[in-house]
């Protein structure tokens, strides 16, 4: 099999399989989305017809999926990719009435309060919500007993435990290790607010191996840029799954 085709992974991930790889490649924003979505609705209770905000939704790939496989009405909602590049995506995927493109930072939410039954953020949390007061935020928009939802890049130890960010991280993504928290540090940040109840704080099971599959995978898809994705494969070799994976939260709003 090719590293492409090793994205097909029916045995783990039977939703996200039902899709192209080289669709989701062409979306490509991080490693494999539609995976870390599926593992993290495990924990989640999606329904038809929610409303569910996919907050840092970049090209859509993890909107389809919202939409197509829990029947959810979407928001995407994106700071960097133009509403109108992702509309594109969802019409070619047959969405295009269950999911609206919004350009929005995360700080400054166009939404009506409570409007949103589920928040959903799949690798994208670490660059706008690792402050204290992001989630009080957040939860504007979100009815009580809501769900919020989001996977991230993490790391199994701090890095102030660590001391300093490890020599092969930090030769390759530099200061922006500092925001991959263990899942115990987010359960504390979100629990200590009481504003909602944790009912999932963990490292993905396969985090490590599904990211060195999907850079792998991107290595194959896009040789133009082959340098780039080894360096990533290099890292994630080094590392053996010690420290690098994602960290999978769930909370209920109280």
């Amino acid at each position: 099999m090719t590293a492409i085709e090793d994205l097909v992974c029916p045995e783990r991930y039977p939703l996200a399989s039902k899709y192209d790889p080289a669709w989701l490649l062409g979306l490509d924003m991080g490693p494999n989305p539609l995976w870390m979505l599926e593992d993290l609705a495990r924990d989640l209770e999606l329904k038809p017809g929610m409303r569910v905000l996919d907050l840092g939704s970049g090209k859509g790939a993890t909107s389809v999926f919202l939409a197509s496989e829990y029947g959810a009405q979407v928001v995407a909602a994106d700071w960097w990719i133009a509403p109108e590049e992702a509309a594109a995506v969802f019409a070619e995927a047959g969405v295009a009435d269950r999911v609206t493109a919004v350009r929005a930072e995360a700080h400054a939410l166009p939404f009506g309060k409570e409007y949103f039954d589920a928040i959903v953020s799949i690798d994208a949390f670490e660059y706008f919500g690792t402050a204290d007061s992001y989630l009080p935020y957040l939860l504007r928009f979100l009815r009580p007993g809501g769900q919020v939802g989001m996977a991230t890049p993490a790391m199994s130890r701090e890095v102030r435990e660590l001391g300093a960010i490890p020599e092969h991280i930090e030769k390759l993504f530099g200061w922006e290790a500092m925001a991959w928290h263990t899942p115990e540090w987010w359960r504390f940040q979100w629990e200590i607010t009481k504003l909602v109840d944790v009912t999932c704080a963990r490292l993905q099971e396969h985090g490590w191996q599904d990211w060195l599959a999907w850079e792998r995978a991107c290595a194959e898809y896009r040789p133009e840029k082959l340098a780039e994705y080894l360096a990533r494969i290099d890292v994630l070799t080094v590392d053996g799954g010690e420290l690098l994976s994602f960290a999978l939260l769930a909370a209920r709003k109280r």
